[in-house]
């Protein structure tokens, strides 16, 4: 099923989201693009620090094409460093900073980053590596360079302000961010920045995905499918320039920079940039900026709620709260409870993968449904197919393998022209995960193919099972796996980690899973962890 664009307006502008940025600031210099703990940099102050940056980064050599690693956590320096980077044309790799150093020199190489940003707290790590990649800028940046003078949170202190360990051979060969920003002898020719971009073919991104299947594999996105699914953002949720956004989800996610990065920056909108997640520090934060819109995780709701019990925070200029299922599901019951705080639900944002720069379906303020990952976004077609027949679609109720076609799906992986193969067939992106379509047109996201049980020859979703799981009292966390089973293949196997006042037995739950579960599918086993 697909929706069109039915208002007025074109979605897109044929344009990379860096030149909304230069828009705005041309038009608008003075508002506030967004905040760090108080401290506010603005449109023309953004606009500027990139176009110095990316000047620096020319001066290096770097230049379109070039991949250059992000390897941060939200930061204003994060958003600097991407925006630097996208207006010379080179690919953006962010690289997770929880990675250890095997990790971080996997992707360095493989993407052949040619570029680093490093925060402080992780520099160590890449000193371990850096001379066995290809990176030869480095540009290195601490928090505290961006807070409000003399104020640094009390969580970001230690560890997230300066690193003090010995890198001295790799430190010596990088530059402060702020010695770059504060060069006034760079020039910034408007005429060497003008960049030609083939929007369909020129990549932004190279995105790394969760390597189910092997070895991480780098998602290649084009400026146009950043584009592309950054309207469909915007318009799904009406974000204005009089909206300011929380960024607080991780920005090298690919979700977290969809929402709390590139949709603010399209629409003119503010961010409040998180670096990491701490209820009191952001409960404050969307008071005192006038938070109005929210992308979260069921778990970061949940603290909030239970540390503004007294209702000392005002969250009132909130209008529209989304969030991702991770772990923890987002349910009514929290919806409820965040309205009642609020005045606004908290509801499912969307489905969808690196491939397809996330997203490919959303739920809207005004039309959503529990339990559902929401509706086809704009201009986007997805089918389910039959997964004993690839080229087969099935009507709405049946479960089969999400298959998608947009202007989002990726160019490719990179260096990995068999799996873009495997995955790309006509246009359409075969996700890999099973789903289903109700009479209304709502999906719901029902586990990976993959990841699939087979008993008796039934299909057996590790999801289901761990949502029906925990609604045990006695649950706090679940995991399914199959186990070999020599009479019926394979056997459902769940690791529970229990309440802390838990009183159920590893037997009891899985006699209580066969009175409510149907043969084929309750766990033969449960371990607790």
């Amino acid at each position: 099923m697909t929706i069109p664009s039915t208002s007025g307006a074109p979605l897109t502008r044929d344009q990379p989201i860096h030149e909304y940025l230069r828009e705005h600031a041309r038009r608008d210099p003075d508002r506030v693009a967004m905040t760090f703990y108080g401290r506010e940099y603005t449109y023309g102050w953004l606009d500027e620090a990139t176009d110095r940056l990316a000047t620096h980064l020319l001066d290096r050599g770097i230049g379109k094409g070039d991949c250059v690693a992000l390897y941060m956590q939200n930061s204003p320096q994060y958003v600097i460093a991407h925006f630097a980077a996208q207006k010379i044309g080179a690919m953006v790799a962010p690289c997770n900073p929880m990675f250890k150093e095997w990790e971080l020199e996997f992707e360095l190489v493989d993407a052949r980053a040619k570029a680093i940003f490093v925060h402080d707290e992780l520099f160590e790590r890449f000193a371990v590596v850096a001379d066995r990649t290809q990176v030869g800028t480095i540009v290195v940046s601490s928090y505290e360079d961006f807070l409000p003078e003399g104020e640094v949170p009390a969580f970001l202190e230690g560890e997230y302000v300066r690193s003090q360990g010995d890198v001295s051979a790799v430190r010596n060969a990088a530059v402060p961010l702020t010695s770059i920003l504060d060069d006034d002898s760079i020039t910034i020719d408007p005429e060497r920045l003008a960049l030609e971009l083939d929007m369909t073919d020129d990549v932004s991104l190279v995105m790394y995905t969760s390597g189910t299947t092997g070895k991480p594999k780098g998602a290649m996105l084009t400026f146009e499918n950043v584009e592309f699914k950054t309207a469909c953002v915007v318009r799904t949720y009406e974000l204005t320039a009089d909206d300011v956004v929380l960024a607080v989800m991780p920005i090298f996610h690919i979700a977290g920079m969809l929402v709390g990065m590139n949709a603010a920056i399209m629409a003119g909108a503010a961010m409040t940039i998180i670096a990491r997640f701490e209820p009191e520090s952001m409960l404050a934060a969307i008071e005192r900026d006038g938070v109005t819109f929210t992308y979260t995780t069921p778990i970061m709701n949940i603290e909030m709620l239970d540390r503004n019990g007294d209702g000392r925070y005002r969250l009132d200029r909130l209008r529209g709260s989304i969030g991702t299922s991770f772990g923890l599901q987002v349910t009514e019951e929290l919806s409820s409870r965040w309205q009642e705080m609020t005045g606004v639900p908290f509801i499912e944002f969307a489905y969808g993968m690196s491939e397809t720069h996330t997203g490919d379906t959303m739920q809207r303020l005004d039309d959503y449904r529990w339990g559902s990952v929401g509706k086809p976004t704009y201009e986007t077609e997805i089918e389910i197919r039959s997964l004993d027949d690839r080229m087969l679609a099935l009507p709405r109720g049946e479960r089969g393998e999400i298959v998608v076609r947009s202007r989002s799906v990726f160019k490719g992986y990179l260096g990995r022209d068999e799996a873009t193969a495997a995955s790309k067939h006509d246009g359409w992106y075969f996700s890999g995960d099973i789903g289903r379509f109700d009479e209304d047109g709502f999906m719901y996201f029902e586990g990976r193919n993959k990841e699939m049980i087979k008993c008796n020859g039934y299909s057996v979703f590790p999801e289901e099972v761990e949502e029906f799981l925990a609604r045990h009292g006695d649950v706090a966390a679940v995991a399914v796996i199959g186990v070999p089973d020599p009479q019926r293949g394979e056997s459902v196997m769940a690791f529970v980690v229990p309440t802390a006042n838990a009183t159920v037995t590893e037997d009891e739950l899985v006699e209580w899973s066969r009175e409510h579960m149907a043969a084929y599918k309750y766990p033969r086993a449960v371990r607790f962890v």
